[in-house]
């Protein structure tokens, strides 16, 4: 979007149209304490080519620009890209039809939504999937909500302490407004969640798990599930690396009644830490509490085949105090990417990408360990994994910097109990070289 400045007639114009004799009186409404004072010390004015050129420098300084690999995931991916990607979505039928609401005139956005859905409750196992949501805290976030008015009078959620940060801080910050009650379930010491107080807490709406969750650990969602239904509450999972379901069962099938996470591993690249894409889904009989939007197939008057909005239940279709969400839009061209990159490999190519994944990891896990690191959790993992050094990594991880590798991130930023710790993440990104000059460099 182009920046358009307002001539000093044209403000002028406006102001007489407000009855403000200066700009500033139209903040007067805000107490003089709480305005700035004085001149905002920025640069003066540059022309286009210098402005450019500006930011060529910058992005020149930028470490990202001459990193080899980065060896870190906790919630964003590094993942190859192929070229047919970004080339589809440049098409018309799908950049310019933006909100779907009139179907004769977004006919190939909502093809494409439609194609989406599909693809998304197969990979999460569930019944049906909605156009998508923001990203993985948001779909969270949502998910509970929508656990909170299917329990109709029950208010306590019970959310494992393995889930990522952020995501947890985002739940926090959605529920704090209301009545509910929010329990933190304490991780064990294999990395998984400890379920068994789980019977000891009442009033109990629904348990969110993740896997693999922050530590890369996988949870064992099938004895989950059943300790979770005990209690009568739902199951929520959600996820922050969905290729992990290109080998492993996924929470739908394990028995999570709702499932959502994060998409940005299919086809969005990491972009400093968005866009994201929020996929969520669930069972069939939960439906009709399902936020966001669902796109459906249908003919027209002549028979042919058309795909329109099926469920909009946000505030903009129905009574405000029946919405099951208030979001805006759906992540329109991120779960286009994602629907164009699923279609691209198939259920084959996903699967090999995800024994990439594991495979690679485990070859720099194993190298690590043989070079005397430690696992801090002994459960099955991914493609990320935490260990624990007997020397000072510091200075191991400042040399790999140099040399362009960024390696292990510092546990303790998040959790102060595991401070001395560091998650590694591989992807099919990372070369066998740079894995090989990682483990050299830490035996050394």
């Amino acid at each position: 979007m182009r920046y358009l400045p307002h001539t000093q007639t044209e403000i002028e114009e406006m102001l007489a149209a407000t009855g403000h004799r200066q700009l500033d009186d139209l903040f007067s409404h805000i107490p003089e304490a709480c305005r700035f004072q004085g001149n905002i010390d920025i640069p003066g004015p540059l022309s286009e080519w210098c402005l450019t050129d500006h930011f060529q420098t910058l992005a020149a300084d930028t470490r990202t620009n001459s990193t080899r690999a980065v060896l870190l995931g906790a919630g964003s991916y590094s993942h190859h890209i192929p070229a047919t990607i970004p080339y589809l979505l440049q098409r018309s039928e799908f950049l310019t039809a933006y909100t779907p609401y009139q179907a004769e005139m977004a006919q190939g956005t909502l093809q494409g939504i439609f194609e989406y859905q599909t693809l998304a409750a197969r990979l999460m196992g569930v019944d049906v999937a909605n156009a998508s949501m923001y990203d993985g805290a948001s779909a969270l976030a949502e998910a509970l909500l929508m656990a909170l008015r299917v329990a109709r009078k029950k208010q306590t959620i019970a959310i494992s302490k393995a889930i990522h940060p952020h995501y947890r801080k985002v739940v926090e910050c959605y529920l704090r407004p209301g009545s509910h009650k929010l329990v933190e379930l304490p991780v064990a010491a294999n990395g998984r969640t400890d379920l068994s107080g789980l019977m000891d807490i009442d009033d109990l709406a629904a348990v969110a798990l993740q896997s693999p969750n922050f530590f890369g650990v996988l949870e064992n969602l099938e004895v989950a599930s059943e300790q979770i239904h005990q209690t009568e509450a739902l199951f929520v999972a959600c996820f922050s690396e969905p290729f992990a379901y290109g080998l492993l069962r996924n929470p739908g099938v394990a028995g999570a009644d709702i499932v959502c996470g994060e998409g940005q591993s299919f086809g969005m690249p990491q972009s400093f830490g968005g866009p994201g894409l929020g996929m969520f889904g669930c069972r069939k009989k939960l439906v009709r509490n399902l936020p966001g939007r669902v796109v459906g197939e249908t003919t027209d008057l002549e028979g042919k085949r058309g795909y329109v909005l099926t469920l909009a239940t946000r505030e903009q279709h129905i009574r405000r105090e029946k919405a099951t969400s208030n979001i805006c839009s759906n992540q329109g061209i991120c779960a286009l990417t994602a629907a164009a990159y699923m279609a691209s490999l198939g259920t084959t190519g996903l699967t090999r990408i995800a024994k990439l994944n594991f495979d690679k990891a485990s070859y720099l896990k194993n190298g690590l360990l043989e070079a005397g690191a430690t696992l801090l959790f002994n459960a099955p993992t991914f493609n990320e994994f935490v260990l624990r050094f007997t020397s000072d990594f510091e200075p191991v991880r400042q040399r790999l910097l140099e040399k362009g590798i960024v390696a292990g991130m510092k546990l303790g930023h998040f959790y102060k109990e595991y401070e001395g710790t560091y998650l590694f993440c591989v992807t099919e990104t990372s070369s066998k070289e740079i894995l090989d000059a990682v483990i050299r460099e830490i035996k050394a």
